[in-house]
């Protein structure tokens, strides 16, 4: 499974078109380990742009604090999930482990374009 997360300062990002960078992780369901992390510095935003370019770097699942509608809708258009609502306080590896172990405390999707 990968999971991207938009980053600001080595902490979750609150909005996910205004993050700095992205962490991509390649996660063991099974053995509920984190086996590789990427970074990729965030591109200029662009209408459209992050659900192709995260669908080709095989991304299937998002976690964010924020998200508008219609990047969610192009988003499950490519085939990837996304959850938002997730917050900041924890290490991203945290919140990837408490979503797979079913126990993440998401909130109100803190985007509402």
């Amino acid at each position: 499974m990968k999971v991207a997360m938009p980053i600001a300062g080595d902490r979750l990002c609150a909005h996910f078109g205004h993050c700095q960078q992205f962490y991509f992780f390649d996660f063991d369901e099974n053995t509920r380990e984190v086996l590789k992390k990427d970074t990729l510095i965030a591109p200029p935003h662009e209408p459209g742009l992050l659900p192709r370019l995260l669908k080709e770097k095989g991304v299937n699942l998002v976690i964010a604090g924020g998200m508008g509608m219609r990047a969610q809708e192009l988003f499950a258009q490519n085939g990837i999930k996304v959850v938002t609502g997730a917050g900041a306080e924890n290490d991203p590896v945290d919140i990837i482990k408490e979503y797979f172990n079913g126990t993440l405390k998401t909130g109100a999707n803190l985007c509402d374009h």
